[in-house]
């Protein structure tokens, strides 16, 4: 399809109902209609991305659903299309929009306007990035997204929200100008930024490892990946509930993505070069946020560090280069948010009660709670990797494509699988179980109407993806598939065996 078509209308929906937003009046009347536009706005979006879903043949491994427009004489191109990659994080993203837009239901009290908005335009962002074909189209979206959450993190952050906001914006910026260089440079090469061409276009080995690490410099920041993850616990501790939701979901498998759609095909020489460098990185990152999650003392500081614990076995993942390895990582970038956005509105819920984060006020929830506590013990139990949730077949599958690749990296990772279980049981043992001593707990209420439908169908996904997997897999199957392909028949080898 030649033209503008479903992945424009997806694409520029949310922007359509944050400019309706803007246009409403700041009374109480307003404000009511505001909530209302926000959380239909993504609704119908999520409802489109559903059409999208039926109209997506996945046995087929190409890019579908393409709509393509000249822009810039024929060197640049509006060009939008999907493929089995892309598509379970379009899903996701739509999927996790409501849930953030009914988490900021009744903690939001000021510039609410200017909010909903944010997260809105913030939505455009995020599914532009999924269905770009184009690479100055994709940078576009990929760093326009910047722009609204560091105006959700500044603005409706904690107290060092401004600290925070700006540690974000710029580590990520800064590596995205060396990927900038990098699109200019291969646009040089190629004749074209279009990203269906660049995929058929063979690189010479020698730029393949610059235009890598161009690409890694920025791919790395967004994951994040080891040592460049500082930023990570600092915004979370400071977003809003739903930024941190949004945050953890969907902006942090961008990196993911951006090694999927570009370093592995694009630079299949250099990929495989820099594998053992890549598996260092990742196996470091696994032990060591993972003790240091063990020490933390504020709930949403140790998810944050877990998050970057959990995205290790993800680009570890994608670099053995094989269908378990990449198809693991896929299904745990899905996974993890889903656990990690459930966890996150968990902490949510007793922050809207109790205004503290920190681990030592807690205890003995079980005692007034118990619906929370079965549901916060799912998503522990999830995030450690417990068998029968989603959590468990990205984590394995990973660790068995790591292991056909190097099983001495397998080996050290999984000992990641066992300090995972050591913070989250040691965070549910603290502010689930024990005495209910301190006063201020006496008359903590359950969960309400408004939270079980945030975390209930949360919940049931968890489940049902751990007991389902190939509902996601067989999605990506074809296109990961040709993907590895692509790569092996570059590097001219057994994609299994080129790792030491």
């Amino acid at each position: 399809m030649y033209g503008f078509g479903l992945l424009s209308g997806l694409t520029i929906l949310p922007l359509i109902g944050a400019a309706f937003i803007l246009v409403m009046r700041n009374d109480e009347h307003g404000t009511r209609n505001v909530k209302w536009i926000a959380i239909w706005t993504t609704l119908i979006t999520f409802g489109l991305s559903l059409v999208v879903a039926s109209r997506f043949d996945i046995t087929k491994s190409g890019f579908q659903l393409i709509e393509k427009k000249m822009w810039v004489g024929e060197a640049i191109t509006y060009q939008m299309g999907i493929d089995g990659i892309s598509l379970p994080f379009i899903i996701l993203t739509t999927f996790l929009m409501p849930f953030c837009i009914l988490a900021s239901w009744n903690s939001i009290r000021f510039r609410l306007k200017e909010y909903m908005a944010a997260f809105l335009v913030l939505e455009t962002m995020m599914i532009g990035v999924f269905t770009s074909l184009d690479m100055v189209l994709f940078y576009v979206f990929f760093e326009a997204g910047l722009i609204p959450m560091f105006l959700i993190i500044g603005i409706w952050g904690g107290k060092r929200r401004i600290y925070a906001s700006f540690k974000f914006f710029l580590y990520t910026l800064l590596g995205s100008v060396l990927m900038l260089l990098a699109i200019m440079t291969m646009g040089y090469a190629a004749g074209t930024t279009d990203i269906i061409k660049l995929l058929a276009f063979k690189f010479p080995s020698h730029m393949q490892t610059w235009l890598w690490l161009a690409c890694f410099a920025s791919f790395a920041v967004k994951m994040p990946m080891w040592p460049v993850h500082t930023w990570l616990p600092d915004a979370h501790v400071e977003a809003p509930t739903a930024g941190s939701v949004i945050l953890a979901g969907i902006l942090l498998k961008m990196g993911g993505y951006g090694f999927l759609r570009f370093s592995l095909p694009m630079f299949p020489d250099a990929s495989v070069y820099f594998a053992p460098f890549v598996f260092t990185l990742s196996v470091i990152a696994i032990i060591y946020t993972s003790l240091v999650a063990m020490m933390q003392q504020d709930i949403k500081k140790l998810i944050a560090y877990s998050s970057v614990a959990h995205m290790g076995f993800v680009t570890m993942g994608l670099f053995t280069l094989n269908l378990q390895g990449v198809q693991g990582a896929v299904f745990q970038m899905v996974s993890h948010g889903l656990i990690s956005g459930a966890l996150f509105l968990c902490v949510g819920v007793v922050y809207d009660r109790m205004h503290t984060r920190e681990i030592a006020a807690y205890g003995g929830l079980a005692h007034k709670m118990p619906i929370y506590a079965v549901v916060f013990l799912v998503f522990n139990m999830a995030n450690v990797g417990l068998p029968g949730t989603s959590g468990f077949v990205g984590e394995f599958l990973t660790l068995m494509g790591s292991f056909s690749a190097n099983n001495k990296i397998a080996f050290f990772a999984t000992t990641g699988v066992i300090l995972s279980a050591a913070y989250a049981l040691w965070l549910f043992a603290r502010v689930v179980y024990g005495k209910l001593e301190k006063p201020a707990l006496m008359h903590i209420p359950d969960l309400d109407a408004r939270e079980m439908v945030l975390l209930f169908p949360l919940l049931a996904l968890v489940i049902y993806y751990g007991v389902q997997p190939n509902a996601i897999l067989d999605v990506s199957a074809a296109s990961v598939d040709v993907l590895i392909k692509q790569v092996q028949a570059a590097v001219g080898t057994k994609v299994g065996l080129v790792l030491p």
